[in-house]
């Protein structure tokens, strides 16, 4: 019932977890970071640019599963400090159409990078 979505234009996983699954008409992304898939590497290092390569990665596993941004119902983001919420959601803004995904977002310890998102999408 689970497919495993998996291209290698998005970041590969770091661990024992998959780009995304398929169950039914539901795809659910796991949660990406700003990693440029071409060079393996955080490349940004300010919000917008770092929010810019998270949404193209999860924009890449979607397409690969049929999918795109427009599907997205629900978005999980971590910032790691909430004082670049702002800047965050401009950048958010231009990715997604009203009506919006219910979005959860909260300030998390992150390992080096400003942002994580993963998301849910249905088709």
């Amino acid at each position: 019932m689970k497919e495993q979505i998996c291209t290698d234009k998005a970041p590969q996983p770091a661990g024992p977890y998959s780009q995304g699954l398929r169950v039914g008409n539901r795809i659910y992304v796991a949660g990406q970071g700003p990693i440029n898939p071409q060079t393996g590497r955080v490349e940004a290092t300010d919000i917008a640019g770092q929010t810019h390569q998270v949404l193209k990665n999860i924009q890449t596993i979607l397409q690969e599963a049929g999918a795109s941004l427009k599907d997205v119902v629900k978005a999980t983001v971590h910032l790691s400090d909430l004082k670049y919420f702002d800047e965050f959601n401009k950048v958010y803004m231009q990715y997604f159409e009203q009506p919006y995904p219910v979005r959860t977002t909260v300030g998390s310890q992150l390992n080096g990078i400003l942002v994580e998102i993963d998301v849910i999408a249905e088709i």
